[in-house]
């Protein structure tokens, strides 16, 4: 009797060889067609960039076929138009400069007759005494102090200082200059129901000077600015009696043009 042979089974492969050698194959066939697609024919491809060049596709991208140095191409084929516009930007700068170096020296001028008529004002009226004038790079600041105008710790003009700032209010309706006016105190602290501190006082002082010009010699509000400092910005050290008399104060600072 003859034996029947047993077949014996098929040996396969793992499933993870199976997705390995898949994974293989795609990354080769990856590799391959970046290859394929580094290797351009110059002249394959000049000829199609030469057909679309006709279409007016590259008219403002000429063909990178001879480009070894893009950048230096762009920079040597600019546009006459724009090469002669970047020349014009120096001078063009030169100009500004000399424009605003005149409105400089303008308002410098301007800023030196300002003085000088607040100056001769202050001569006519016998202000000198009184109320002192000086340049800053804001403007022409007239300094007025407390014993002018108000009563220790009040913002409540008196009546002295009513015809010194009718004068000022007469010098301020001849200038069309917009005007800051800024309270100041001296280091002192105050604590009272209608001033809790200085920056109370100094700023309702400001304001009370102008409501005055406003209402009483009945200059335009939106020319007025009103500031309180309290006892930040001294005119001297508060080391003395007579230094924080002269660090309580009003300034009217008539702005300079630029400054409008």
């Amino acid at each position: 009797m003859k034996r029947k042979r047993q077949k014996l089974p098929k040996r396969e492969a793992p499933m993870w060889m199976v997705t390995y050698s898949d994974m293989i194959t795609l990354v080769l066939v990856f590799f391959i067609l970046l290859f394929s697609m580094s290797q351009i024919d110059a002249v394959k491809f000049k000829a199609v960039a030469d057909s679309y060049q006709e279409r007016v596709i590259f008219d403002f991208m000429p063909s990178a076929i001879e480009m070894d140095h893009p950048t230096e191409n762009q920079e040597n084929q600019l546009d006459p138009a724009e090469s002669d516009f970047e020349a014009m930007i120096p001078d063009e700068q030169d100009e500004a400069m000399e424009d605003e170096e005149k409105m400089d020296s303008t308002d410098e001028e301007s800023l030196n007759e300002l003085h000088e008529e607040v100056e001769q004002f202050l001569d006519e009226e016998e202000l000198n005494g009184v109320i002192t004038a000086s340049r800053t790079d804001q403007g022409v600041v007239l300094v007025l102090q407390e014993r002018v105008l108000f009563e220790s710790g009040e913002a409540e003009l008196i009546e002295e200082g009513f015809p010194f700032l009718e004068k000022v209010g007469v010098l301020l309706s001849s200038i069309p200059n917009n005007v800051k006016i800024e309270g100041h105190t001296d280091s002192r602290p105050i604590n009272t129901y209608r001033f809790p501190s200085n920056w109370e006082l100094s700023g309702a002082r400001a304001s009370s000077v102008v409501r005055f010009f406003v209402e009483n010699q009945g200059l335009n509000p939106a020319r007025f600015q009103a500031s309180g400092y309290a006892d930040t910005k001294p005119y001297v050290d508060n080391n003395s009696s007579e230094n924080m008399r002269l660090n309580r104060r009003v300034e009217i600072t008539i702005l300079r043009a630029e400054n409008q």
